[in-house]
């Protein structure tokens, strides 16, 4: 018998913010896996470290952070060849996964590899859209709005050849994510659009690092864990 993979969402940062399913999982393992950023510490398990036994063997990803996709799918592919040689000796793996796995979370990737071979078990966790509504108080639908949550990668490559008043997509709440280096050009689409007064910028939600401010008076540079929530605020939630 092989073991089993679990797809565990360990929240935004905030390691009180898992659920008791991620701990207990964490807890009990004694295979884990999880990605770090060009040979650097893993945030991922930063929020997870509290419940990580002495003895567990890790499983370290490094995915490099390119714009050509092929590094990473290779570090992607050499984790998977890593996990299932644990999974065929009968061990369980509990890959870690900040937010939720589902939702632009990397363990999707090792989940296409591995989910015809082995029986997976997907955690869901909070994502980080959630956190961020919570610390600005912004209430992110009501009824019958419409959401939409948007790459600013995305975002930014549409703006080179669309009308910035036209940039933005049309609903009633906003949800800019993975900010980063494409702040400034994210910003000029909100101000063009005339926006900028309902936007609310949020870094590192949950975390001691937490700032959240009026995107009017953002920092010049955004980390890659930043977000700007524009709630319309058609519906007044009564």
């Amino acid at each position: 018998m092989t073991g089993t993979l679990y797809g565990v969402g360990l929240g935004p940062g905030d390691p009180e913010l898992m659920t008791l399913k991620a701990a207990r999982l964490i807890g009990g393992a004694k295979v884990i896996a999880y990605p770090t950023l060009a040979g650097g510490s893993s945030f991922a398990r930063s929020i997870a470290a509290g419940h990580i036994v002495p003895g567990v063997r890790e499983i370290v990803m490094d995915i490099p952070m390119t714009v050509d996709r092929a590094p990473a799918q290779a570090a992607y592919d050499l984790g998977a060849v890593a996990i299932r040689a644990e999974l065929d000796a009968g061990h369980d793996v509990v890959v870690l996964c900040e937010g939720d796995p589902f939702f632009y979370g990397s363990f999707m990737y090792l989940y296409a590899r591995l989910r015809a071979d082995y029986p997976v078990e997907v955690v869901p966790g909070v994502s980080s859209v959630m956190s961020c509504a919570a610390v600005a108080g912004l209430p992110l639908a009501a009824r019958n709005e419409v959401v939409t949550i948007m790459p600013a990668p995305e975002l930014a490559r549409r703006l080179s050849d669309t009308n910035p008043t036209q940039i933005l997509p049309p609903c009633d709440t906003l949800v800019v994510m993975k900010l980063g280096r494409h702040l400034k050009a994210v910003r000029a689409a909100i101000e063009g659009a005339g926006l900028i007064d309902k936007a609310i910028y949020i870094e590192r939600a949950s975390t001691p690092d937490e700032c959240v401010m009026p995107l009017s008076q953002a920092p010049e540079k955004a980390p890659y864990f930043s977000m700007i929530l524009i709630v319309k605020g058609a519906d007044p939630w009564l």
